[in-house]
């Protein structure tokens, strides 16, 4: 994924959670190493905004160099447009702050890839790049512009949605 990051030029990452546990009702993913996890994106502190996942913790915290604590982050877009970053398990499409027409909730929660507009809000989920779902593969999500996109390793698009 970091390489992947590298290769977009973005400027941000974003880990909407999990992102060192994969909780209880998870079988250990293939080369479990949370330990590493850690220092493979540690050196990309500055440039990471991360929320708080039903499987972080504040000992997680303790090996990680930027926030992870919070439920919730913005992100406000050079449109007007927000952002509203969670993991999806306090807040979702049926719970959240209030919103205007065009904001974004982007969530990871449920691992499944979603990117659509519902009652004049966007919905997006890059799905997992460690456990995805439904017999989906490992996804990631992507801002190109004005457009919220999903793409596998293969770089495949398993959603998109235009956000203007």
């Amino acid at each position: 994924m970091l390489q992947r990051f590298e290769q977009s030029g973005a400027e941000y990452l974003i880990l909407l959670g999990d992102i060192l546990n994969h909780g209880p009702r998870n079988a250990l993913p293939s080369g479990y190493d949370p330990i590493k996890v850690s220092e493979l994106l540690n050196p990309y502190a500055d440039r990471i905004m991360a929320v708080r996942g039903n499987c972080d913790s504040e000992v997680d915290q303790m090996l990680l160099q930027f926030p992870l604590m919070s439920d919730f982050n913005w992100v406000l877009l050079p449109t007007g447009q927000r952002l509203f970053l969670t993991h999806g398990h306090l807040y979702n499409k049926d719970k959240h702050p209030k919103l205007r027409a065009g904001d974004v909730i982007v969530s990871g929660h449920t691992h499944i890839p979603v990117a659509e507009m519902m009652d004049e809000l966007y919905l997006f989920n890059p799905g997992s790049i460690t456990i995805p779902r439904n017999g989906l593969p490992a996804s990631y999500g992507l801002l190109e512009g004005n457009q919220l996109i999903v793409k596998t390793f293969d770089d495949e698009v398993l959603q998109q949605v235009c956000i203007a």
